[in-house]
C-alpha cells in the first residue's frame, strides 16, 4: 500500500505543498511542506508511494495488576465551558505506562481504519516520544497498519530538522524511523521559512488534509478532527507551545499559529491553538514524574479556580485520558 497521488482539480481552491525526501547525516527521510503557492489548474500533491504489506491487528489483555487505579473525572468545565468525559490511569512505573500506552492507540488505530480508513495522529516532543517506544516492538510493530497513519506535530521549534532540538528529529530518532509509515504521510514543519510563514504552510497543510478526506472535521465546532492526540506537559503546566498566560492562549480562529518569546528556548515556534487541540476525537496526555505532580493535583483538585493553566484549558470531543506513573500522581 502507498500514499495515493491527488490531482490539482479535487483541492482548487486550496494552496498547495508538497512532500519531498531530504537527506542528511542523521535522517534517512523528512518531509517538508513548501512554500505556500497559489495552485494552478495542472498543479498536483507529489506523494511518496511504498508498497507496504499490512496485517490484521492482533489485541494482547492487560493484566488488571498493571494499573493501580483507574477512575473518571466527569463534567469538568473548560474556558469554553464546554463538558467532557476525563478518565485518569495511574501505574506503578513508566514501563508499564508505556505498556498500556501502546495497546490504547493500536486500539484506537484499528478503530478509525475500519471506520474511516485512515488516522490522523499528532506527536509532541518530550518525553512523550520514549512513552511510545513499545510501538515499535512486537506484536504492534507488525500489526497495526501502518500504511493508514498519518502524522502532524502539536508544535514544533522553528529550527532545522536535524537540530537537538527539533521535535521531528526526536519523533524520528524514537519512533518514526522504526515503523513503515509511509513518508509522504509524515508532515513536518517547512524549517526554511520563518515562524509565521511556518505556521501558514502548516495551516495550508491541515487543510488540504480536510479537503482531501484524510482529516476529519468537528461537526461541533468546524475545526479540524484529529483521531488522536498525544500531549505531553511541562512543569508550569503548558501543553503544545501554549503556555501559562499568554494571548495565544485565547486565539479561536487560527488553526496553527506561531510564537517568538516562548519562554521556554528556543523562542521561535509554531503550534495548534486550542479549538483544534479539543476538537480532537481522542486526547491522551502522558506524564512520567513527581516533576508533573503538583500540577497534576491543581487539574483534578475539586475546586476549580478561574485561573487556569493551558493544561486545564485541554478536552476532547470523545475521551481525554491522562496516562500517569504513580510518581506523577503522588499528590492526588
Amino acid at each position: 500500500m502507498g500514499s495515493s497521488s491527488l490531482t490539482a482539480s479535487s483541492y482548487a481552491n486550496l494552496r498547495t505543498f508538497s512532500i519531498q525526501h531530504q537527506s542528511s547525516s542523521n535522517l534517512s527521510f523528512s518531509s517538508s511542506i513548501q512554500r505556500l503557492i497559489p495552485i494552478r489548474i495542472n498543479s498536483f500533491l507529489r506523494s511518496n508511494k511504498v508498497n507496504l504489506i499490512s496485517t490484521s491487528s492482533s489485541r494482547i489483555r492487560r493484566p488488571a495488576k498493571w494499573k493501580l487505579q483507574s477512575s473518571s473525572m466527569a463534567d469538568i468545565t473548560s474556558s469554553s465551558e464546554k463538558k467532557e468525559h476525563h478518565k485518569k490511569e495511574i501505574f506503578e512505573n513508566e514501563e508499564l505506562l508505556s505498556i498500556s500506552l501502546a495497546k490504547y492507540i493500536a486500539d484506537l488505530s484499528e478503530k478509525f481504519v475500519k471506520e474511516r480508513g485512515s488516522f490522523t495522529v499528532t506527536l509532541s516532543g518530550g518525553s512523550l516520544i520514549k512513552s511510545l517506544r513499545k510501538l515499535a516492538e512486537a506484536p504492534y510493530v507488525d500489526s497495526i497498519d501502518w500504511a493508514k497513519w498519518h502524522v502532524l506535530w502539536l508544535d514544533e521549534r522553528v529550527v532545522p530538522k536535524d537540530h537537538a532540538d527539533s521535535n521531528y528529529k526526536l519523533a524520528y530518532d524514537g519512533l518514526l524511523s522504526k515503523v513503515p509509515i509511509p513518508p509522504g504521510q509524515v508532515y513536518a514543519i517547512n524549517d526554511a521559512l520563518s515562524a509565521e510563514g511556518a505556521a501558514d504552510d502548516y495551516e495550508t497543510c491541515l487543510k488540504h488534509l480536510v479537503n482531501t478526506g484524510i482529516l476529519a472535521v468537528s461537526a461541533a465546532s468546524g475545526f479540524p478532527k484529529f483521531d488522536l492526540q498525544l500531549l505531553g506537559m511541562g512543569p508550569d503546566g503548558h501543553v503544545a507551545s501554549l503556555f501559562p498566560g499568554h494571548p495565544l492562549l485565547n486565539e479561536k480562529e487560527r488553526w496553527a499559529t506561531f510564537i517568538k518569546d516562548s519562554p521556554k528556548p528556543p523562542p521561535e515556534r509554531i503550534t495548534l491553538t486550542f479549538p483544534v487541540i479539543n476538537s480532537s476525537a481522542y486526547n491522551a496526555i502522558v506524564l512520567v514524574g513527581a516533576g508533573k505532580s503538583a500540577i497534576v493535583a491543581k487539574a483534578w483538585g475539586k475546586d476549580k479556580s478561574s485561573d487556569l493553566l493551558p493544561v486545564e484549558m485541554v478536552t476532547a470531543e470523545d475521551e481525554f485520558t491522562w496516562f500517569m506513573d504513580k510518581e506523577a500522581a503522588s499528590k492526588l
